[in-house]
């Protein structure tokens, strides 16, 4: 099969805790814009929240479902799920970054450097595992109205790292049908890129034969979602997966996006979504994610769901960072 055209990673959504916890870690520690604020399609009394840059481009978007107060247990970390999600920063940045964590009460850590870029590590309210990865190559347009100046703001995802026991087969789909291709590896950890690799582009799959299975709860990533172009390309792409052997649900509209999911042969839930419409399709771009915002199906039950979601504030960070 002929790989196709993945552009990058398109988001990453993760289930958490409190809504309001949520908002001030994202919003507030991490500077990045709430552009959508909704529900989980699947579940209309649950918030979906995504976050990134002034749009939410593909590439850029953190996404949570809190769930606190609807019986979700903690999940446990481990083999078949996305352990750490990385945002972008610029070089010399990270001591900023270090300040400025530990001012919204939130330790880092230093990470050992890997593939020649220095990191840190925080662990957010909800038990998620972040990293600020600093580097000179990501000339993306950063969110700076949260307050977190030009020269220290996450330009976007850098990457994500996933753990899956045995690597040949994630491997097989990933570079053979997915477009991926290895760009280095380390003890234990492989790095695939796809479109040029880079800030945006790149997943770490990180392997071990003994790793525990992972549980989905509170405080773990549910599925990355890789961008794709156009419906078409991601009909292609589904009718491959279906012959490679990989069970696909059928195309899911998401309003802001199309989606497929389907899980690779180590476990990890993926998405390849499309990048339109996107999330101005339904606010003008100066108000993304001021109102609730629901699918046309969900607007009969407005008001039963606005009662039963908890009130959430937010506004803009007064503080300010500069690297």
């Amino acid at each position: 099969m002929t790989p196709h055209s993945i552009l990058g990673l398109h988001h990453v959504t993760a289930t958490v805790d409190d809504a309001q916890t949520d908002l001030d870690f994202a919003l507030g520690a991490l500077g990045l814009r709430l552009v959508k604020k909704t529900v989980n399609f699947d579940n209309h009394h649950v918030y979906h929240f995504y976050y990134g840059d002034e749009r939410g481009t593909p590439g850029t978007i953190w996404t949570t479902f809190p769930y606190k107060g609807h019986g979700v247990p903690v999940g446990r970390k481990g083999a078949g799920q996305i352990n750490v999600t990385s945002f972008s920063v610029p070089t010399g940045s990270l001591d900023a970054w270090k300040r400025r964590l530990r001012e919204h009460g939130l330790g880092a850590t230093d990470v050992e450097a890997r593939f020649g870029d220095a990191a840190i590590g925080v662990i957010d309210p909800s038990g998620l595992r972040f990293e600020l990865v600093a580097n000179d190559a990501d000339a993306r347009t950063p969110w700076t109205d949260s307050g977190v100046g030009r020269d220290a703001a996450i330009r976007g995802l850098h990457s994500v790292t996933m753990v899956v026991r045995r690597p040949e087969p994630t491997l097989e789909l990933m570079t053979g049908l997915l477009g991926y291709r290895v760009v280095s590896r380390d003890a234990g950890r492989i790095r695939v890129g796809v479109n040029g690799g880079g800030p945006g582009r790149t997943i770490d799959i990180v392997h071990d034969e003994r790793a525990e299975p992972a549980m989905n709860g509170l405080g773990t990533v549910h599925h990355v979602a890789m961008a794709i172009g156009t419906d078409e390309e991601q009909l292609r792409l589904r009718e491959d997966l279906v012959a490679f052997g990989s069970r696909v649900t059928e195309v899911r509209d998401r309003c802001y996006f199309r989606s497929i999911y389907f899980r690779e042969p180590g476990g990890v839930l993926f998405e390849v979504a499309t990048v339109g419409p996107g999330f101005a399709i339904d606010e003008e771009l100066s108000d993304l994610g001021r109102d609730l915002k629901l699918p046309p199906w969900e607007e009969p039950y407005r008001a039963e769901i606005e009662r039963g979601l908890a009130p959430v504030t937010y506004g803009l960070a007064k503080d300010s960072l500069h690297g």
